[in-house]
């Protein structure tokens, strides 16, 4: 095996690798990628969790093997990551922790609990008939790890699914059921007949607002838009003037300004259920975390190619 560099942000993920792999294997720094590095040369450098994509300037003059991100997104990665440097998302580790908000999110509106909990903070009792999940058409655009994990969560509710990619094809699920994912290219008709549109998609060009005014006008009146992906994906001026109008409603992760200024009128909306991109950020984070660096590590030491490269670079 070979003897790798790696650095770690964190103490936490400093300590716990230290104690899986022998320092005669490893060498492992902490590096924050905000003072001087505290070497030149490292075989992987593990980025801190959640600063931007500019915080990767500090590779600059460093030769790195491979970046690895702690999100599953790389939108403005490619700006800032030096030529030569593999990028590797953290696929595997927030999947199932965004697919369950994003089903939570879609209950909680459908059923008003926003409403319940005022209630319960006043005392009072009041109930009311709201909407199911069961029954309504439900389309999920985006069939990567994110889009997958919603749609299996979403399949016991009994929800009328459609799945929506870059591209349609035929599926085969782990269950042996197949599927047909349909092509982005036929949204239009599929907005038509959706009552709840669930966005799982990465941020490129290609899906910057994906869901604007022209789109958000095909869905049928009281129809829900969850956010999970990236806030851009949505046009949010387009979604305001939808929502304020009381036409549609949405429950957002992701918005394209964050954090979202006290003055932005999504505040306000009665229509709108908000979460500060808090997706992935559940208790299941770091132990999946650890999992694939420990992979990536070994990896590294077989001289084998990581998980996960995503080639960013426009």
């Amino acid at each position: 095996m070979n003897k790798i560099t790696i650095s770690v942000p964190n103490v936490e993920l400093c300590n716990y690798l230290a104690k899986h792999f022998n320092r005669e294997q490893v060498a492992i720094y902490m590096w924050d990628m905000k003072s001087e590095p505290p070497v030149t040369k490292f075989d992987m450098v593990v980025a801190p969790y959640l600063d931007g994509p500019n915080i990767l300037s500090a590779l600059e003059g460093v030769n790195t093997k491979l970046l690895q991100w702690q999100s599953i997104g790389y939108d403005g990665v490619s700006d800032y990551l030096p030529v030569g440097v593999q990028f590797a998302n953290a696929a595997s580790v927030h999947e199932t922790a965004t697919a369950e908000l994003a089903v939570g999110l879609a209950i909680a509106a459908q059923r008003d609990l926003k409403t319940f909990f005022r209630a319960q903070e006043q005392s009072t009792w009041q109930p009311g008939t709201t909407r199911a999940l069961a029954d309504r058409r439900v389309t999920v655009v985006g069939n990567g790890g994110v889009g997958r994990a919603v749609c299996e969560r979403l399949a016991p509710f009994e929800v009328k699914l459609t799945r929506v990619a870059n591209s349609a094809r035929t599926e085969t699920l782990p269950s042996g059921e197949t599927v047909q994912v349909y092509s982005a290219d036929q949204l239009d008709e599929i907005l038509i007949n959706t009552d709840i549109l669930i966005l799982t998609v990465p941020l490129t060009a290609t899906t910057e607002h994906l869901i604007n005014a022209e789109k958000l006008k095909l869905l049928p009146d009281a129809a829900l838009l969850v956010n999970v992906a990236r806030g851009k994906v949505v046009d949010t001026r387009a979604l305001v003037a939808e929502l304020t109008s009381g036409r549609l409603r949405a429950a957002l992760d992701v918005i394209d300004t964050e954090p979202l200024p006290e003055s932005h009128p999504l505040w306000q909306l009665e229509n709108v259920l908000i979460t500060p991109h808090t997706g992935g950020d559940a208790d299941s984070m770091m132990p999946r975390l650890h999992a694939l660096l420990r992979r990536q590590i070994t990896a590294l030491l077989r001289d084998e190619q990581p998980e996960n490269i995503v080639d960013c670079i426009k």
